[in-house]
């Protein structure tokens, strides 16, 4: 009888396989068994990963993981996707290319997007100077002048993804300075140029100029995406109500988002999520928020309203640290110069004699030259005096900040959460040391010691390194002022109250530096899962085809499971009973021929 020897157990397992039994020991004959069940599962594994690929991974998770984060895109993945957005600012350009898997078939779930990442585990970003603003006399070097940025981008994307892959060239701030004629001219000699030498899905609405407002709202989907904020709710979510335009349809609960607040050199802009209804005050009031409050749909269907956002955003130009301090030496200067040709003082205008200013460091000199005039300063550390200083520089109107009266759209402050950028991190973290969560007291007990201590002694502690490796001289030299004004921005300004618990200051969120590409590349998107809902539709339309819900229906592959394994069972015991009703037979046989031995015997 053929048999079939198992060599590759280990010694201790050895039995042989009939091709008509299994002669094998009852401990054996379960190990055996358990080896057939595993592979059997192991089988059914295999083929679900072989029809379906490999589903996306939960976002929440995926930003967490520093590992993962840091490897580099599997160009050889037919099913992944890519797009390419050109950011073109006022000092340079930069481009971006992201990529993201098939999309799931569930119309409430956003695209997966991330940004691409080299060979060399780095993202793929180049960035090229002087920026495209000043191609204003000459637009038809427009193409040339982003071919390298191109290039690039063509270099990482798989040439057989070219012609489905976006291409987004948005210009911000140095070409809204431009005036339109020029703005055109530049984007209309990209639109003729950059098809002749790329094969990207690009067309004349693919290059613009997006405005300020436009600008915000990218940069707070940005934050929320890579924060997970547009997932589905889970038990341990906050969540907010949400009441969207149609008055038939019931408030939405959904995950809260958060705000975003950045303070750069020369400007400060603010966006959050206003989840209700406003009532507005009179139709003045009404028509000022219009410029203000943008509403949009993330999801790729119209009629679903889970991903409905009413945002607030604006801009304070000239509210960055850098320009509020500008602005108040210019005042503390002219105020000066005006009272000493008045009352024949002397006040700023020799060391001996200087304006006592309560914004610097105690004891610190410094000077402010305007129109050919030196003013002398030296610092008084009083932080609570400066607060006072600068606080007018606000211009608060009707309760708002601007002298122009710019709407403010309320906020829910019991139910809230916002993240501070920019000069909010660096005035809490360079040398206060207590970046991250915010706490108004803790904070200002901070900046008053700061402001008092004397200038000898902060400039010993920085070449002691006690401040963080960001800190240099001109840090130290207007924190005081720096650290009033933000105080004053937060709690006079945008009038959040003192104990506000749910603040965080931050650079980087999950160690990344977001960019608003990536929510511009999400919203210029947002209609893409359309094609795998069709296909989903097709399916559920179709009953002979397999359908992803099989697969993810975990009492149907249960039973699958329990089918194979009783199957295998049944078989075993067949063998069994064949083997045994052939031993006896052979056994009849072998007495039979004992007996008709005998027989034949004299």
């Amino acid at each position: 009888m053929a048999r079939i020897t198992l060599s590759c157990l280990p010694a201790s397992w050895y039995c042989s396989v009939s091709l008509l039994s299994v002669g094998c020991a009852p401990r054996q004959r379960l190990l055996l068994l358990l080896l057939l069940i595993t592979s059997a599962l192991l089988l059914l594994a295999t083929h679900q990963r072989q029809l379906w690929g490999s589903q996306p991974r939960p976002r929440g998770n995926k930003y967490l993981s520093i590992a993962e984060s840091m490897e580099a895109t599997n160009v050889l993945n037919p099913a992944l996707n890519y797009g390419i957005v050109v950011d073109c600012g006022s000092s340079g350009s930069r481009v971006f290319v992201y990529y993201w898997p098939p999309h799931n078939g569930n119309p409430h779930t956003l695209l997966d997007i991330r940004q691409m990442r080299g060979r060399d585990y780095k993202p793929v970003v180049k960035k090229i100077k002087p920026g495209i603003s000043t191609l204003a006399t000459r637009p038809t070097q427009a193409s040339v002048y982003l071919q390298p940025l191109l290039s690039f981008a063509a270099a990482h994307v798989p040439q057989s993804k070219h012609k489905e892959t976006p291409l987004y060239i948005l210009c911000t701030a140095g070409m809204r300075l431009l005036p339109d004629s020029q703005q055109a001219a530049i984007l209309d000699d990209l639109v003729a140029d950059v098809p002749l030498e790329f094969d990207f899905l690009f067309s004349r609405s693919h290059a613009e100029v997006i405005s300020g407002k436009q600008e915000g709202v990218y940069a707070w989907i940005g934050i929320n995406f890579v924060l997970g904020r547009f997932d589905h709710a889970d038990e341990e979510d906050a969540t907010v109500e949400v009441t969207t335009g149609s008055q038939s349809q019931p408030p939405i609960s959904r995950r809260r988002t958060v705000g975003i607040m950045d303070m750069g050199g020369a400007s400060l802009q603010i966006a959050y999520e206003v989840p209700n209804a406003i009532t507005f005050n009179s139709p003045q009031e009404e028509e000022a928020a219009k410029s203000v409050l943008a509403e949009f749909n993330l999801g790729c269907d119209v009629e679903h309203t889970q991903h409905v956002y009413r945002v607030y955003v604006t801009t304070f130009l000239g509210f960055g640290g850098n320009m509020a301090r500008q602005r108040y030496e210019d005042q503390i200067a002219n105020s000066t110069f005006t009272k000493n040709r008045f009352l024949t003082a002397q006040t700023g205008l020799s060391e001996d004699k200087p304006y006592l200013d309560p914004c610097l460091p105690l004891g610190m000199p410094d000077t402010v030259l305007r129109d050919n005039r030196t003013l002398h300063l030296r610092g008084q550390g009083d932080w609570t005096q400066c607060q006072e200083a600068v606080r007018p520089f606000l211009g608060l109107h009707n309760g708002t900040m601007s002298p122009q009266g710019v709407y403010q759209a309320p906020i829910n402050f019991s139910n809230s959460e916002f993240y501070g950028f920019s000069e909010f991190f660096y005035c809490m973290e360079d040398v206060l040391r207590i970046g991250g969560q915010y706490d108004s007291e803790r904070y200002s007990q901070a900046a008053k010691d700061y402001c008092a201590t004397k200038w000898s002694t902060l400039q010993q502690r920085l070449d002691n390194q006690l401040f963080s490796q960001q800190a240099d001289i001109s840090r130290l030299r207007y924190q005081c002022f720096k650290s009033a004004w933000m105080f004053e921005v937060l709690h006079s300004g945008f009038r959040f109250p003192p104990d506000y618990r749910s603040l965080k200051t931050a650079q980087l969120v999950y160690d990344k530096e977001v960019q608003w590409t990536l929510g511009a590349i999400l919203f210029k998107t947002r209609f893409l899962p359309l094609r795998d809902l069709q296909q989903e539709t097709l399916r559920q339309n179709h009953p002979g085809w397999l359908r992803p819900s099989f697969v993810y229906n975990h009492h149907l592959f249960s039973l699958c499971v329990l089918v194979v394994v009783l199957a295998i069972l049944l078989y075993i015991l067949r063998l069994r009973r064949i083997h045994q009703r052939e031993l006896r037979q052979a056994e009849a046989l072998d007495l039979l021929w004992v007996e008709e031995g005998e027989a034949l015997l004299p």
